[in-house]
This record gives structure tokens, C-alpha cells and sequence, in this order.
């Protein structure tokens, strides 16, 4: 294979401007935020505009044996969209244009490189709502977000990214073009090729359209903000609010590492011996004020030492602030290596002690902020990136957090992806079984094995 002949192609097939091989270009685009993955040299990237650009980049690398990466903005935390040596990467960055929004419909219809903060706001000017909402929403493009099935603050209440995915056109391996799922509210026939693809991380096929649900905007939301002694309580008092037929909008829970690592960072009041925060919120309107203070009372008979219920949208917002600081807290600490379990909730308080015995057993810090309301936390482990030493027992933690999730029914990633980061443990989840299922699935959309290669499975 020349890959001076592929790159004179797509230079043919897209113009100059669209294909790139300068070097620190090319370097610059080599990974996600992800850390502890490794990253190949590219052979060159490319910037299709077009489901027919696509398509001609699909056929030439097909033609050359050439493996393809597909990248958005390059957001996530496994490592799914980082290169291997010799690929064409492609960049979803010039497709992104909001083609419709149907107000009767309620739905949007989207390229993947359109950011989800822009498509929250431009169906919010037409009073409706596109729920899913990573923490990378103002950064993060659509199609990176079906790639990983992508969640956010509001899943407790409304879902992730794949509930409201009504449909996807899909350039696949061959070059060929499917459309997958429907625009109508119902639709069962035949498989929900849709839902395959979604979460898929970019090794089935390439998503350059995708028709997604709205919903009517939602109400003005307050919020309740709770301190407690202990993990144990706080905990319990999430459990109790889900139980008691509320539906909070947003349920976030910050344990005493990170808490206290907040405190830290800017003085938001909290006593010295904090064991937990949580934090929920109601987008019901005129009936928001009802719910926020059902849940402080809620928190209060289950030990909150402190609660605090917001009277107006500043209020709510400066409530919301300790969550919103978790990231630059921890960030002075050390490097970050952020793991992504979800467990069913009446498991919460067993993954929280056995991440603090983990913590101790290795020595290293590890911080557990996370979606308690659905069970998704984000073990952090914090480590001196200089400390060779330390780094090893940080990726020992790393493991030992992912086994401990399994190990209590849950899962190895509720909502960042697979990628390389979490290859290995993969098979552990699935079974052999369902592994080798997976696999068929990956060589019948991808027979020359092209797409994504070395990422889901090792």
C-alpha cells in the first residue's frame, strides 16, 4: 500500500483544504482526554462535509486496507477516538449543521458534528428540550455522544443519549449507506439496528445523520443541597427520595474525598468532618418548590446535619456550584484517572466502602463524586503523574474499582464507553458468549475489520 497514492485520492475526492497531513497537526489530533491510552501516527486526517464525502473516504481506505478512526471533538475518557498507527482519521467537525427542527414532530434532525449545547439551544427558542447532557455538553458533538451512548445530570430522570435516538443514516465499511430506525414515536420492525449502533464507539459503521427525540421544554428548576456526616447517610437518603415517588430532574452525590477537596478549593461552608453532599433538583415549575422541600425533609430524617432549598433559579445555580467545582478541586491534587462503574443502588454503599478500602490498600487518594439517583459514579483516582511508583498502584486501583463494580451486579462504564481504556475487562462483563456474539456483530458490519480496530476488545 502507498499511502502517498490514498492521500493523492482523497485529495481528489475532497479537495486540499479537507484532507491534512501536517505533522503537529496530525499530533494534535491523536487523542481524546483520556489518560493512559495509547495513541498511533496517523497517516492522515481528513474533514468530509458530506455523507457522499464520507462514503468516497470509506471506499478509498477500504480499497488500501486502511483503518479508519472517526472523531468529534475529541471529549471522551476511554480513548475511543485515538489513532493507530498508519489510519485515516476522520474528522466529523465540518458536519455540523441542525437540518431540522419539527416542533410538531418533536424531533431534530442533526449532523454529527453539531455540539449538544447548540442543539439544546436551538430547541429551546422553538420551547423544546433535548435532554441528554454530558458534563462535556458545551464541547461534546452529537455523534461523539451516540458513539459512547452518552449520559449526563439529567439521566435520573430523562434517559441517555440512546432513549431519544429515533433514527441514523450510517456509512458502513462497504461504502454503502443505511438508514436505520424511523422518525415516528413507534416503530418495532425488524432489529433495532438503531440501538446497535448507538454506543458503538465508532467500529460498526460511521453516523452522518441521526433523527433524534425532543420534549416539550421543561418547567423552572429549584434545588436542594444537603450536608451528612456519613456516606452511609447520605446514600440513604438518596435511596429514599427515589423510593418515594419523586422524580428529581437531577440527583448528584459527592462523597467526603470530594467534598472535602472542594472545601478546599473555594469555601462553601461545609464542616471539617464532611462524610457526604447530595444534591437534587425539580423541573416541575410552579410545583418545583413542593418537590425540593419533600426532598430536604427527606434528607433531614435520614441525618442531614445541613439542608439548604433554593427560592429562585440564582439560588438553584450557586446550590449546584460544589458539583460544577469537582473537576478544577481535584485537579491540583494530581492527575486524574477517572472511572466510569455503575451499580444498581442498593450496591452504593458497598462500592463506596470497598473504593475507600481500595483506596487504602494502594495509597492513593480516590475521590467519588457520581449519578447516584441511576447508580453511575466516578471513582477518581489522584496520583503524582511524576511518581512512577505511584502511578502503578493508581492503575491497580483503577482495576481493582472496575472488578469491585462487577462483582456487585454493575457495569464497567455507565456512560463514558469501552474504548482501550477498558478493553480488558470487557470479556469479564460479557461472558464468553456474549463476547463472541459481539464479535460476530463487529465482522458482519465490518468483514476487513477497518473501523475503530483495537477498540471494545482485545
Amino acid at each position: 500500500m502507498s499511502g502517498d497514492q490514498l492521500v493523492a485520492r482523497l485529495r481528489s475526492a475532497l479537495g486540499d483544504k479537507s484532507v491534512v497531513t501536517d505533522a503537529d497537526v496530525l499530533d494534535a489530533h491523536r487523542s481524546d482526554t483520556a489518560t493512559f491510552c495509547t495513541a498511533g501516527v496517523p497517516l492522515v486526517m481528513v474533514r468530509p462535509g458530506s455523507t457522499a464525502e464520507v462514503q468516497e473516504v470509506v471506499r478509498a481506505a477500504g480499497e488500501y486496507g486502511v483503518p479508519i478512526v472517526t472523531q468529534g471533538a475529541r471529549t471522551g475518557l476511554s480513548g475511543a477516538a485515538n489513532a493507530i498507527d498508519g489510519c485515516v482519521l476522520l474528522s466529523t467537525a465540518r458536519m455540523n449543521q441542525i437540518l431540522e427542527v419539527s416542533v410538531e414532530d418533536q424531533v431534530a434532525v442533526v449532523q454529527p458534528g453539531v455540539i449538544n449545547a447548540d442543539l439544546s439551544r436551538a430547541v429551546l427558542e422553538q420551547g423544546l428540550f433535548y435532554p441528554p447532557d454530558p458534563s462535556s455538553w458545551e464541547m461534546s458533538t452529537v455523534g461523539g455522544n451516540i458513539a459512547t451512548n452518552a449520559g449526563g445530570l439529567c439521566c435520573v430522570k430523562y434517559g441517555v443519549t440512546g432513549d431519544f435516538v429515533r433514527g441514523l443514516e450510517v456509512v458502513l465499511a462497504s461504502g454503502e449507506v443505511v438508514r436505520t430506525g424511523r422518525r415516528s414515536a413507534k416503530g418495532v420492525a425488524g432489529y433495532d439496528l438503531s440501538q446497535v449502533i448507538v454506543g458503538s464507539e465508532g467500529t460498526l459503521g460511521i453516523v452522518t445523520e441521526a433523527t433524534l427525540a425532543l420534549r416539550p421544554a421543561p418547567e423552572a428548576a429549584l434545588t436542594a443541597a444537603a450536608t451528612f456526616l456519613s456516606v452511609e447517610d447520605g446514600v440513604a437518603a438518596a435511596a429514599a427520595v427515589m423510593a418515594s415517588g419523586l422524580r428529581p430532574s437531577l440527583l448528584e452525590f459527592l462523597d467526603g474525598v470530594t467534598a472535602r477537596a472542594i472545601q478546599n478549593y473555594r469555601d462553601m461552608g461545609l464542616p471539617a468532618n464532611v462524610g457526604s453532599l447530595l444534591m437534587a433538583q425539580s423541573d416541575r415549575g410552579p410545583r418545583a418548590a413542593e418537590d425540593v422541600a419533600a426532598i430536604a425533609e427527606i434528607c433531614t430524617a435520614h441525618g442531614a446535619v445541613d439542608v439548604a432549598v433554593a427560592s429562585d433559579a440564582e439560588e438553584s445555580a450557586m446550590l449546584l456550584e460544589a458539583r460544577r467545582l469537582v473537576h478544577y478541586a481535584l485537579e491540583p491534587l494530581g492527575t486524574t484517572l477517572i472511572d466510569d462503574v455503575a451499580v444498581p443502588r442498593s450496591q452504593l454503599v458497598a462500592l463506596l466502602h470497598g473504593i475507600e478500602a481500595i483506596s487504602k490498600q494502594y495509597d492513593v487518594l480516590i475521590a467519588c463524586p457520581g449519578h447516584i439517583g441511576d447508580g453511575n459514579m466516578h471513582p477518581t483516582v489522584v496520583f503524582d503523574k511524576d511518581d512512577p511508583a505511584a502511578e502503578a498502584r493508581a492503575l491497580e486501583a483503577f482495576g481493582a474499582v472496575m472488578d469491585l463494580g462487577l462483582s456487585l451486579g454493575g457495569t464497567i462504564t455507565g456512560e463514558h464507553g469501552v474504548g482501550k481504556l477498558k478493553r480488558q475487562w470487557l470479556a469479564q462483563e460479557l461472558g464468553p458468549v456474549g463476547l463472541q456474539l459481539q464479535r460476530n456483530v463487529k465482522a458482519a458490519f465490518d468483514p476487513q475489520g477497518l473501523l475503530n480496530p483495537d477498540k471494545l476488545f482485545l
